[in-house]
């Protein structure tokens, strides 16, 4: 390896391989590796930090080594890499060619940390690989439907679904961060032999690592290089009114003034989908929805702001399809007929990666809503949803998906969030499906997707949330009693709702929604486009299941209206600091080691302990209680913490306890 150093940076190089590694933010190195001959921004999201950091860098027999705080890089003779932090070694790259100074184990393998295999005609595979600590925990990511929040032992696809969200950012429990700023599809494997990261199509690798004395600091800092939430309304905190779906605008004025004579509070009340002629005219049937401007009008005379769904699909029978694609404003297919998307239509999906395509769909969605007094906007579908998840056939304006597709749910919330601030509106807030790194800045609460309706769902969603917000995503929802319900009469699927809602409470966003079976209702009309079209769910308000539910949800309801100045709050510190509503009980208690396990209880902000109720029949559980006193949310009962407690929950109690007086704060050894 030839070392010198450039623009505070230390450069590496080996053959046709640059390595450059500098300071980017507070304790964080930026690692960038590539065969070609100069570095590409690519696809990545980190912002320069916004105060130049001096990094001492060091060359000196063969070796060198850079150091930022409380992180240090160092590379050898070989070119593997080694991070430490506070100087005890916390990441090294499995190496198994010939140099014996690196590992114990065989060298005769020919494994190197950093593999390019090249693509005809283009970029580079990349594989990434780093030694494995068996001991070691893994949190973040994003949103996995899977059973663990631990990601130690997972494999995890780099790629957007339905349910499914990408943040390739890790917290590790040893004390650092690592942050894959590339926006293509590939894998994460943490493996108990070895970690490895992969990059289908690349021009280089590019890592974000940062350390931390705690591991809140190491989210805040992480937030400062790609962003932090900005404002929420406090007017957004209560209730969101919503189901699949309100096919008129007399269901949803008919639903709103029941709300306003029961005296109900209600936020939000949100018309899903296909309320459109076709998909891509980004507009209101006029045969179900004859004037949206009175509908709107009295909805904000009650004090409801109306949210609509917005889809990327673009029918090739759309008003739009023919101008967008002479434009050249819709995704490409790379082989075979140019249709990305078959739900209910023929269509391809607009290409967020062109401005002009984010400007164009702005403008017709702000002629057609924005200016008849919609309020909120739903981005719902936009992983982008593809008929076959082959990721290989898509292409955009800005390369091809296999390169940057994970970044397209974040440009989609970007097109809406930019037209709405050069509207004049100060507080963004948009409900979206899907989103990547950094998709905080644009006011984004991604919600969980369309996920089923049983009570193994409701315990994924409590980790899901928690590792969105370690990976920074601190505006987080779900459906409350999950979306898929075959029969919402069921007593059982009434248990589940209220037991989910009670958890809901809890959440930065209170939101109703779901298809409530079974989907036995006739359509409108026998047309098969307009919004009088396909199938609707049974209703879905508080007052749909009958009177006691009634009585607990209002309940609930009045709990989350009561607590909105602390819900402010714990906003206003997300907007500070990056840090999330819903937190991981090793963020609040790391020098704790039981906190480190616990997937099934979480702090909302730093005073309440959430444990909601996760299967069905259970009317107590056990609660892990950090050391502290700790009063029952509801009854006042004082309990002494350091230890697991039995907590009895009825049906219409809060899973909560609240932290009393102040806490400890320790150093965080691990």
């Amino acid at each position: 390896m030839r070392f010198f150093i450039e623009e505070g940076a230390l450069i590496a190089r080996n053959r046709h391989e640059t390595l450059r590694i500098e300071a980017w933010g507070t304790d964080a190195l930026r690692l960038r590796a590539t065969l070609n001959p100069a570095f590409d921004e690519g696809s990545g999201v980190l912002e320069k930090p916004k105060e130049p950091v001096l990094a001492h860098i060091q060359i000196e027999d063969g070796f060198a080594s850079i150091e930022n705080g409380k992180i240090k890089a160092s590379v050898n003779p070989s070119g593997v890499l080694s991070v430490y932090r506070d100087g005890v070694r916390v990441l090294h790259e499995y190496h198994r060619n010939y140099d014996q100074t690196v590992t114990k184990q065989s060298v005769t393998l020919k494994y190197e940390p950093r593999e390019f295999k090249g693509i005809a005609g283009g970029d580079w595979r990349l594989k990434w690989r780093l030694e494995s600590n068996p001991r070691e925990r893994f949190y973040g990511m994003g949103q996995y439907q899977e059973p663990v929040m631990n990601l130690k032992g997972s494999f995890l696809e780099l790629n957007q679904r339905n349910s499914q969200v990408s943040v390739p950012f890790v917290l590790s429990d040893q004390g650092y961060g690592l942050f894959w700023n590339m926006a293509g599809t590939g894998r994460a494997t943490f493996g108990n032999n070895l970690t490895e990261w992969s990059a289908d199509a690349t021009k280089g690798l590019d890592v974000w690592i940062c350390a931390g004395s705690d591991p809140k600091t190491i989210v805040e800092t992480f937030t400062e290089v790609t962003g932090r939430p900005p404002h929420m309304p406090s007017d957004l905190l209560g209730l969101w009114q919503c189901k699949l779906r309100y096919r008129t605008q007399k269901e949803v004025l008919d639903v709103a003034r029941q709300y306003h004579e029961r005296g109900i509070p209600l936020d939000v009340i949100v018309i899903d989908f296909f309320h459109w002629t076709r998909q891509g005219d980004w507009q209101f049937d006029p045969v179900y929805w004859p004037d949206p401007k009175a509908m709107c009008d009295e909805l904000h005379s009650y004090g409801i702001k109306v949210m609509v769904s917005i889809w990327p699909s673009v029918d090739k029978k759309s008003v739009h399809y023919v101008e967008m694609e002479e434009l050249g404003l819709l995704m490409q297919t790379e082989s075979g007929a140019n249709q990305t998307y078959d739900y209910q239509g023929d269509c391809v999906e607009v290409d967020v990666f062109n401005p002009a395509a984010r400007e164009y769909i702005w403008n017709v969605c702000k002629k057609n809503y924005y200016d008849l007094g919609i309020d909120l906007f739903w981005l719902d579908n936009i992983e982008p949803d593809l008929a076959v998840y082959d990721y290989e056939n898509y292409r955009y304006y800005g390369g091809p998906h296999l390169e940057c597709g994970n970044l397209y749910p974040q440009l989609m919330a970007k097109a809406f969030y930019d037209g709405l601030k050069a509207e004049g509106e100060e507080d963004v807030c948009l409900l979206t499906r899907c989103g990547w790194a950094g998709n905080q800045k644009y006011g984004t609460v991604i919600w969980s997707g369309d996920v089923q309706s049983n009570f193994e769902t409701l315990r994924t969603q409590v980790m899901q949330g928690l590792n969105m917000g370690v990976a920074g995503i601190s505006w987080w929802t779900t459906d409350i009693g999950g979306f898929m319900t075959d029969d919402y009469h069921d007593p059982a699927f009434v248990e589940l709702l209220e037991r989910w809602f009670a958890w809901a409470v809890f959440t930065p966003i209170l939101r109703l929604h779901g298809t409530r079976g079974p989907l036995d209702i006739e359509p409108l009309s026998e047309l098969d486009y307009g919004g009088g079209y396909l199938y609707t769910g049974h209703d879905n308000e508080i007052w749909s299941y009958g009177e006691e539910a009634q009585r607990v949800l209002k309940k609930f309801l009045e709990m989350r209206l009561a607590l909105k100045p602390y819900i402010e709050g714990l906003y206003d510190e997300a907007q500070r600091t990056g840090l999330p509503l819903m937190r991981a009980m090793f963020l609040e208690y790391p020098d704790d080691t039981a906190c480190w396990d616990l997937d099934d209880q979480y702090m909302f902000g730093d005073r309440l302990l959430v444990a909601p109720i996760l299967e069905a029949k259970a009317t107590s559980r056990l609660v892990y209680l950090p050391a502290g006193t700790w009063k029952r949310f509801g009854t006042g009962e004082i309990v002494e913490g350091g230890r697991t407690i039995t907590m009895a929950c009825a049906i219409d109690e809060a899973p909560v306890y609240e932290k009393v007086g102040g806490k400890e704060n320790g150093k965080w050894q691990r």
